[in-house]
């Protein structure tokens, strides 16, 4: 029997593929258009509130961070210690992104079905056993989409950082999102901070490839190890 395709579904999804040229496929064309060529821009900056928070939460002398951990006996300073400015950053970033890991979490918990812990109640497993046998294994995609998420937009690290510290003290926190905007709206260049911003792409595309490669290997190789259903 020949099959019948219905392509009236196409209809359905080109509101996406509208959404997706505008928001993504656009940009990046203009982007590949400046690389080309020299242009000059103006200077304007866009500051982030989460930045802003802990610019304020961090201070000794207003912030509650800054002043505990100062009567505690720690010499916090994020302004002119590198080391207190990275894990100032590092902290933020985390607290920043954990409700997005938290909800891909608690929505693979949601998708694991009923009949694993009703088999796992008869037999009398633990709650350990439970989260061990069943609610790790059936969250690994999860997971693995979880941190590959958090991979990515760590290498897109900008906002945060440039409020808190502005790059410093000195360069130690000057990644390279904040060098280039620095290169294209500081000094006016967008066609070699265009130029640079490609060839960092295709940088985070291939470490994100082999990061996911070797993460999705990795799970099924355990899998074929121990026999998983």
């Amino acid at each position: 029997m020949e099959k019948i395709t219905n392509q009236k579904a196409w209809l359905l999804v080109l509101p996406v593929f509208a959404l997706v040229a505008f928001s993504a496929v656009i940009p990046l064309m203009t982007v590949v258009n400046y690389s080309v060529q020299d242009t000059f821009g103006n200077n304007a900056f866009f500051w982030n509130v989460v930045g802003t928070i802990w610019q304020i939460f961090g201070r000794s002398d207003i912030g509650l961070l800054g002043w505990a951990l100062n009567r505690l006996g720690f010499d916090y300073n994020y302004v002119a210690n590198p080391l207190d400015a990275w894990l100032t950053i590092i902290v933020m970033d985390v607290w920043h992104w954990s409700s997005l890991v938290a909800l891909l979490c608690y929505a693979g918990l949601k998708s694991i079905p009923d009949a694993y812990y009703q088999a796992a109640s008869i037999d009398g497993a633990s709650r350990w056993a439970v989260f061990t046998a069943i609610q790790l294994p059936k969250m690994r995609h999860v997971l693995v989409i979880a941190a590959l998420l958090r991979f990515m937009d760590s290498f897109m690290i900008y906002t945060e950082p440039f409020v808190v510290t502005g790059g410093g003290p000195g360069n130690s926190t000057t990644f390279v999102s904040i060098e280039l905007v620095k290169l294209a709206l500081g000094q006016f260049d967008l066609g070699k901070a265009a130029a640079m911003s490609i060839v960092y792409m295709l940088i985070i595309i291939i470490v994100c490839w082999v990061f996911f490669t070797v993460m999705t290997n990795a799970g099924q190789d355990r899998k074929s190890a121990g026999g998983e259903p």
